[in-house]
């Protein structure tokens, strides 16, 4: 398969009007191409598996919004449940019934979550959780892991992964000095550095992503998260799992199934629980949450928490991820994986590739990759090579070599095996 000749003079000319109103051009960094060069395209239809940009070209889309479409874009249910639902009201700042059926759905599936709290942002959810464990720990310093990504909350913004990893800035100017000093990091897996540092240190959380996504696909060592479990049962910490990305991706009950039963103190979704609209959520034990304003003393509140459109994506998304469904796209996703595998042997191509549920992604080099440190070893120069061979080709990996990639349900097998073929041809076009 060759490359199809792309017209690309729409998503220029929009993209030349966008850097006169937006920084770079963008409302968010990672999707400026930063990490990868070139011009990124402008997006004006998804459908399943496909998004088209508004130049006509139509893409395999691997990054599905960074996470959230599961389901893939536009889904019948999802949309028949967003159109009932805004027919009724768009918000309404009050409390709404649909509000108590998605907290309930959630609790159902990850019954550690006993109570949340709606917010809009996976920002705003890490941002509200650490809040709530300095409340209830009387400690200011948390732990946070190389490479991690919490959203962009002062706190967080500390050798962060995502896009302050593919712009390669190890911090954020515009952090206060004394704030930055209250978040410490050590690198993933080393459990290790976090006994010492948390038996020295008094430590109000330590935040984690179950699997890394925000530096590519990174995975716990086995005994990891365990491990941090029992770090903080010995140390008072409360452990905070962010997964705003892994939530209902990873395992069909998170990251506690995928752990085999490891439970945090707090916890943060986003993405998934919205099916594509702005939503996120914190929460944990009752006992934890009834700290939150109005019951406790912990303040946080948004005018959009908890609005009804987004309570009504979640709800259908979390109704048609059914565990045969998830069981389903992962088996998808294995395929997809296994076929990198085999076209990087074939082409001779160091590439260390993994998954867990449907989120997914590859390093350009042997590995092991256990920690930022190590995937900063692939190969950024190839990567970048087969990015832009893929979308030549009709594929759409993240413009990143340090981001997850994702599947869905709309990614069947037949969609799974034509874009093998394409990558085939990109790595193919990315050596020669």
């Amino acid at each position: 398969m060759t490359a199809v000749p792309h017209d690309t003079s729409r998503s220029q000319e929009l993209m030349a009007r966008a850097r006169q109103r937006f920084p770079g051009g963008v409302n968010s960094p990672v999707r400026a191409f930063g990490g990868v060069g070139g011009e990124p395209f402008v997006v004006a239809r998804g459908d399943g598996p496909y998004i088209w940009d508004v130049d006509g070209n139509r893409y395999v889309d691997f990054v599905l919004s960074w996470g959230p479409l599961v389901l893939g874009h536009a889904p019948p249910a999802v949309l028949a449940a967003l159109a009932e639902t805004a027919a009724r009201g768009t918000s309404f700042g009050i409390p709404c019934a649909l509000e108590l059926d998605l907290a309930e759905v959630i609790a159902a599936r990850m019954p550690h979550l006993e109570m949340v709290r709606f917010v809009s942002s996976g920002t705003e959810a890490a941002m509200s959780a650490v809040r709530v464990a300095r409340a209830a720990t009387g400690r200011d310093h948390i732990l946070k892991f190389e490479g991690c990504y919490h959203g962009h909350a002062d706190s967080f913004l500390v050798k962060a992964g995502s896009g302050v990893a593919t712009l390669g800035l190890p911090n954020s100017p515009g952090v206060p000095a004394a704030l930055a000093e209250k978040t410490l990091t050590v690198a993933f897996n080393d459990l290790d550095a976090v006994r010492t540092i948390a038996r020295t240190t008094p430590l109000a959380a330590i935040c984690v992503e179950p699997i890394i996504g925000n530096s590519g696909f990174i995975p716990p060592a086995p005994g990891f998260l365990a491990g941090l479990r029992a770090v903080c049962d010995e140390t008072g910490a409360m452990l905070l799992f962010d997964e705003v990305m892994t939530g209902f991706r990873i395992a069909f009950g998170g990251a506690v199934e995928y752990s085999g039963g490891v439970r945090p103190d707090l916890t943060c979704l986003g993405k998934v629980i919205g099916g594509g609209l702005p939503v996120a959520a914190y929460g944990g034990s009752r006992a934890v949450m009834q700290q939150v304003a109005p019951a406790g003393r912990v303040y946080q509140a948004g005018t959009l928490s908890g609005n009804p459109l987004a309570m009504a994506g979640g709800l259908a998304t979390l109704a048609a991820l059914t565990r045969p469904v998830h069981d389903a796209i992962t088996a998808q996703t294995g395929r997809l994986v296994a076929g990198l595998r085999e076209i990087a042997a074939r082409r001779g191509v160091p590439l260390l590739a993994d998954h867990a549920g449907s989120m997914w992604g590859f390093f350009l080099h042997d590995g092991p990759v256990r920690s930022f440190d190590d995937a900063k070893q692939s190969d950024v120069a190839l990567f970048r090579k087969v990015f832009h061979a893929a979308r030549e080709r009709g594929v759409y990996l993240a413009p990143s070599a340090f981001e997850a990639g994702f599947t869905s349900a709309a990614h069947t097998a037949p969609v799974i095996d034509d874009a093998l073929d394409r990558l085939d041809q990109a790595f193919a076009a990315a050596l020669a």
